[in-house]
């Protein structure tokens, strides 16, 4: 699962410095970004799309174009440390992630370069160089915005109709997040903000997951670091809310409530007209409405498995995402698929063998590419575009 380590950053004499906008050129020694447009923005940072072209002599230079999103952090508060390394740490975590339904990394470097006088602490009253993350650019829409298209649909069709997606539907997006959340843990890392604007789309029906910006690598048991728990509240676990040590668990109850949301319309603790706190404290102190008061089509089973599923304590939850995966799979009588049991098997293999890069490694890494390689061909030939 572990990328092989980017290209060296040339030199700032090499590099010629270019302010980041449409029709700009960045050098990077190993090929050259050329910026096309801003697609996003938000308080820490704005994305560019970009093509990134490999230098024709280099060791890539016989792969094409790559469509690249660059996230670039604004200038007026890229000088706090906090949000730093906020970018440091998703670039940290992307790049051990190799897998079909994770955005791909590509670098983390500083616009404009450092130069020599300033590689290391710039002037005083001088901010630093801002932080600019590369990595693949998703065509498509977010999951909370393919959940809300289905809940127009639904409201137009009126009562009897589903409120969200079609189970076949929703299962077909959740297997590929949790395809995702297995590796993910599988390499010691929690995403610890999982919500359906966070899993992207692709036009052709591939999910990728992203924004591992506060990812816990690693360290599985030690608590948040400040007193407001990162996370989103209608998505957070009850240990999240309360700052205490969280684990894969955590992630699997976001999961949970996301396909909660895909089937239902809505999550188990709503939003609307509550403040981010009591939505937090929700998390912690209710029970969720049992999803057939909402989808009364769903069979029985499926109240036990989101009761288990959110459970507030999380050593009552599954145990990890292809259990879960399984379960729910099955409630909602659907087959099993070579695709799923490829996730399943992706994720076994996550992690390489300590001997290093031995026989049985490399056939470990070339199986994996097969894996890989069939399901990005396997899911667009099921029908499931983002729509």
């Amino acid at each position: 699962m572990a990328m092989a380590a980017t290209s060296p950053v040339p030199s700032s004499s090499e590099i010629r410095v270019t302010p980041i906008a449409p029709g700009a050129t960045l050098e990077r020694g190993y090929g050259r970004i050329v910026i096309d447009k801003r697609v996003g923005e938000g308080g820490m940072g704005i994305v560019w799309r970009g093509w990134l072209f490999y230098t024709p002599k280099g060791p890539r230079g016989s792969e094409p174009p790559s469509a690249i999103a660059l996230k670039v952090l604004r200038r007026q508060i890229g000088a706090r440390e906090d949000v730093r390394a906020l970018f440091r740490n998703e670039a940290e975590a992307l790049h051990v992630l190799s897998h079909p339904n994770i955005v791909r990394f590509f670098e983390l470097f500083a616009w404009p370069p450092s130069t020599p006088s300033t590689a290391s602490t710039p002037p005083r009253g001088e901010a630093p160089p801002s932080l600019a993350l590369a990595m693949e650019y998703v065509d498509g829409d977010t999951l909370e915005q393919v959940i809300a298209r289905h809940v127009a649909r639904a409201q137009l069709r009126g009562p009897g109709a589903l409120p969200g997606m079609p189970f076949r539907r929703a299962w077909y997006y959740f297997q590929q997040l949790l395809g995702a959340l297995a590796a993910t843990h599988a390499l010691g890392i929690v995403h610890r903000d999982v919500k359906p604007s966070n899993i992207l789309i692709r036009r052709d029906g591939i999910v990728k997951l992203t924004d591992y910006g506060i990812a816990r690598l690693d360290q599985p048991n030690a608590p948040n670091e400040s007193h407001i728990a990162p996370g989103t509240g209608a998505y957070m676990s009850p240990e999240q809310v309360l700052s205490q040590p969280v684990d894969g668990r955590s992630d699997l109850y976001s999961a949970a409530i996301v396909l909660y949301e895909m089937l239902s319309g809505r999550t188990p603790f709503t939003t609307e007209n509550k403040s981010e706190f009591w939505v937090r404290q929700e998390q912690v102190n209710r029970s969720p409405p049992p999803i057939r008061t909402l989808v009364t089509q769903a069979p029985p089973i499926l109240d036990a498995l989101f009761f288990r599923a959110l459970a507030k304590d999380k050593t009552m939850r599954f145990d990890g995402a292809i259990e879960m995966g399984t379960a729910f799979r099955e409630a909602m009588g659907l087959p099993d698929s070579a695709e799923w049991r490829a996730q399943a098997e992706i994720a076994r293999e996550a992690v390489p063998s300590p001997a290093g890069l031995s026989a049985d490694e490399a056939e470990r890494q070339a199986r994996i590419g097969t894996l890989r390689d069939f399901l990005v061909k396997k899911y667009p030939t099921l029908g499931m575009t983002a729509t």
